[in-house]
């Protein structure tokens, strides 16, 4: 009996000192894991970085309340830590809002006008408005940003149609970033188009689409988009469905990517405006500038970025990429 108690004496003590030897190694390797996880943010050195992030509900008209500390950032698979999220209401309520509107839509545009017109006129005197539109290429300035929001409106004209010309849009929208300087206010614009790229094609991939993209990413610029047929059926009218799908493909990626969205319904004229307006109102009036601690590399360049929240019934909008600063010296 006493041999067995002692066999079994040493054993039990083996198994302790196994079970605590395994203790002290998880010990060890719990907080490297976690930081391998990206879970701890407060750790990590970085570089501050801003962008707009836009609330919206899930499911009915009710937007819920987000603070700081729901806004979770990730930048790949790192968690990062959320240094300022700050409502763009009152004294940082500024926007400079672009309508970009394609010369060569038909005729169903003229319907709209009135509603466009509201649309601005019904802005916040601390929303600057300017308009343009697509010309071969080209944004042509008709107003430029204003706060006269009755001058904006009475700038708002028919589309010259066929002699609009039928470059690609996204051209358009280069070159009125390339030409927009860089303020304190946040920047969106409205693009009113097809979308359909006649120098692309109907086909994925479209360099333009992905270069005006990379464009407004690097300048924080959100791109929103109304459909509205274009005046030749063989570029994207009622007789070229391919092309007005691949059209809104385009104004999609180009909306999802920067943070905002494409307005559409099916690939005919939509009836009104209004609702989309009304949406893109409630959108500005929900955004937030969020700044949060970036992981920095040795080139400038856009990262990757995701914002999430688990507040119920909250749903966040934002790039999908953001310009991040080359590693300090």
């Amino acid at each position: 009996m006493v041999l067995i108690s002692k066999q079994w004496q040493n054993f039990t003590w083996k198994c302790i000192s196994a079970v605590a030897a395994l203790a002290c190694a998880f010990t060890i390797t719990a907080p490297e894991l976690a930081r391998a996880q990206g879970t701890d943010a407060s750790a990590q050195p970085g570089v501050p970085v801003q962008m707009v992030v836009t609330v919206q509900a899930r499911k009915g008209k009710t937007v819920p309340e987000v603070t700081k500390e729901d806004a979770l950032v990730h930048q790949g698979r790192d968690r990062r830590k959320t240094l300022d999220w700050v409502p763009l209401q009152g004294e940082r309520a500024g926007l400079q809002l672009f309508l970009l509107i394609d010369d060569s839509a038909n005729f169903s545009l003229g319907s709209k006008l009135d509603e466009i017109r509201d649309f601005i006129q019904a802005q916040p005197a601390s929303t600057k408005v300017g308009v343009a539109y697509m010309q071969n290429g080209t944004a042509r300035v008709l107003q430029e940003l204003t706060n006269d929001h009755a001058a904006a409106a009475k700038a708002i004209r028919l589309p010259l149609g066929s002699a609009g010309g039928g470059a690609s849009p996204y051209f358009s929208l280069q070159d009125l970033i390339k030409r927009w300087p860089e303020a304190k206010e946040r920047r969106e614009v409205l693009m009113i188009t097809n979308g359909v790229d006649r120098y692309w094609g109907n086909k994925s991939g479209n360099t333009y689409v992905d270069t005006s993209l990379d464009q407004a990413q690097r300048a924080g610029i959100l791109v929103y988009s109304i459909y509205t047929p274009g005046n030749r059926a063989g570029f994207g009218g009622s007789r070229g469905f391919g092309r007005v799908n691949w059209g809104q493909n385009y104004l999609s990626q180009i909306g999802d990517g920067s943070g905002a969205a494409a307005y559409y319904l099916g690939n005919g004229a939509p009836v009104s405006f209004r609702p989309y307006l009304d949406d893109l109102a409630d959108k500005l009036n929900h955004q937030y500038l969020l700044t949060f601690q970036a992981k920095p590399e040795k080139k400038a360049g856009l990262q990757s970025v995701k914002v999430t929240t688990e507040v119920p019934n909250a749903q966040l909008l934002h790039a999908s990429q953001v310009f991040v600063p080359a590693m300090p010296e």
